[in-house]
């Protein structure tokens, strides 16, 4: 008989202890059914909607990272010994304190993510407005509080760092509002900074997250070998763990594996959460690589790419919302192997390996190598996919924007995410497309493609008829014709095959524009005006 270990986190600044929840319950399940918290609610029930956001709280390295998140596909379990806010707590939570003697503010007047949604008329039907202020909470976390520290509370609103509006588009990318038409909702977002600032007493919220993790019972044999929800803390206790369960449902940010349980109904006896072993929530950086543990979410994961190869900014905010992001997992992303997942294509052009490893011992393969068909790979019952090693460019990076002239010998690099929707939306085809270009020459390619194939795809065609061409228009003409003909792309809801295989054409033919300085006319090169 397997059992589930109780589950503590923290809110309000207090203890909460839930027995027998299943392992396959969601966070969102437990809230509204459990604990009565309906101000978080139910819409898409797949991640997309963003009604559901709720932030946690997380000690890291001495400091509490926030994270909003859809509590819809976010497993219960997997905020154990965390601290998390609905929007019913932020005018509640005795942790939650106006700065310094702000006037006319008492301790549980409203939070400025509320305040300036009322303020700016930010809320019309009301149904998206708790996952708005949420996310407009973990924004207000990120990007004001911590200068707030040891500031005045009179301090005037120019000292703070302003939230802008391409910003705040980016960061609320996971929100719809079907109402409002999102302009006094970013007004809202720039208008927190202006409010009475409020800080969580981050020092207190420390001690009660230490303390939280001592009063938990310590792992007892018996209920280790039986539990349903297993989430162990190092990576030889995690690879035992999959040797011991190689049929538990292996899970990180339940981006995935969240809809298999709201949408298909799907139950799970045992759980196997990967997101809790050290070694796989590491980046390392040393000369020749970056290596990124599989358990590092896909927000700090894009960021160490970008601090690489910053032409790839409005790709990797593209990669789903934020909440998804923040869940989300590159290894999670990369294990999936879906057609039309984003991160794939990126890492094949960027020539990645992936790190599998068992009791057994560790091997790698490049990542292309990894699938074997339509969601289907090569790994063992009892290996886990442990990280993912990029190497670095062997030149610097070749400009960081669509239309920048790039330097003979540069290395150019541009990813394309091609979708119905700009933000929050999958992909209909995605092309990553990577270069090193010699004295004119090309003398490497790397090409990665989704949603023309049943895996992620890598252009071996394309790359060789590029490979040793001298870099024109001629070149390119000649390589468009090959990767349109290299695939042979379903049609779907999102596009059909032939419009598919002439947009490869289209994004190599505007690749080749793009290096040669020309303005190309792209939506990422539109920018929202700042609200006067």
């Amino acid at each position: 008989m397997t059992t589930t270990r109780p589950l503590h986190f923290l809110r309000r600044g207090q203890p909460v202890a839930l027995g027998n929840v299943p392992p396959d319950r969601t966070l969102l399940e437990v809230l509204r059914e459990d604990l009565g918290c309906t101000g978080t609610k139910e819409g898409c029930g797949e991640g997309d909607c963003g009604a559901c956001t709720v932030v946690l709280g997380e000690a890291e390295g001495g400091k509490v990272h926030y994270s909003a998140v859809n509590s819809c596909i976010r497993l219960a379990h997997s905020i154990d010994g965390m601290a998390l806010w609905t929007v019913e707590d932020l005018a509640e939570d005795p942790l939650i304190q106006p700065v310094g003697n702000a006037p006319g503010v008492c301790a549980n007047a409203m939070h400025p993510a509320q305040e300036a949604m009322v303020q700016c008329h930010g809320s019309q039907c009301g149904f998206c407005t708790p996952g708005f202020v949420m996310s407009l909470f973990g924004m207000y976390q990120k990007h004001i509080a911590p200068s707030l520290t040891g500031t005045s509370a009179s301090a005037p609103a120019g000292a703070l760092p302003p939230i802008t509006r391409a910003l705040a588009q980016e960061e609320l990318s996971g929100n719809l509002c079907r109402c409002t038409g999102y302009r006094p909702i970013l007004d809202a977002a720039q208008q927190m900074a202006a409010l009475p600032p409020r800080v969580v007493d981050e020092a207190t919220l420390l001690q009660k997250l230490e303390l939280l993790g001592q009063s938990k019972p310590g792992p007892e044999p018996d209920l280790a070998q039986n539990s349903s929800y297993m989430a162990p803390t190092s990576l030889p206790a995690l690879l035992a763990a999959r040797a011991a369960h190689p049929q538990a449902q292996v899970v990180a940010g339940c981006t995935d594996v969240g809809l298999w349980v709201t949408k298909q109904h799907r139950q799970y006896d045992r759980i196997l959460d990967v997101t809790r072993a050290a070694e796989l929530r590491q980046v390392q950086h040393d000369a020749q690589h970056i290596t990124i543990g599989a358990a590092v979410n896909l927000t700090d994961a894009l960021a160490a790419l970008v601090a690489q190869w910053p032409q790839l900014h409005s790709f990797a905010t593209r990669f789903a919302g934020l909440p998804v992001r923040n869940s989300g997992t590159l290894g999670g992303n990369v294990a999936n192997g879906s057609p039309i997942g984003d991160s794939m294509p990126l890492l094949i052009a960027l020539r990645a390996r992936v790190v599998l490893a068992s009791v057994r011992g560790e091997h790698d393969m490049p990542l292309e190598d990894l699938y074997t068909g339509y969601r289907q790979n090569v790994m063992a019952p009892d290996e886990l996919l442990v990280r993912i090693v990029i190497p670095r460019p062997s030149a610097p990076s070749g400009g960081s924007a669509p239309g920048e002239a790039r330097s003979v010998g540069a290395n150019l690099l541009r990813a394309y995410k091609i979708s119905k929707r700009f933000d929050d939306d999958i992909s209909a085809v995605c092309l990553v497309i990577h270069l090193d270009i010699v004295e004119g020459t090309v003398r490497h390619a790397s090409i990665g493609a989704g949603g023309v194939a049943a895996t992620p795809a890598r252009a071996r065609r394309t790359e060789a008829a590029l490979a040793g061409q001298p870099w024109t228009a001629e070149t390119v003409a000649n390589a468009a014709q090959v990767l349109q003909a290299e695939f042979t792309p379903i049609s779907d809801m999102r596009a059909s095959g032939d419009y598919r295989r002439a947009v490869l054409g289209g994004l190599l033919q505007r690749f080749w524009l793009e290096s040669q300085g020309n303005a190309v006319a792209s939506v990422e090169n539109f920018r929202l005006q700042e609200a006067v």
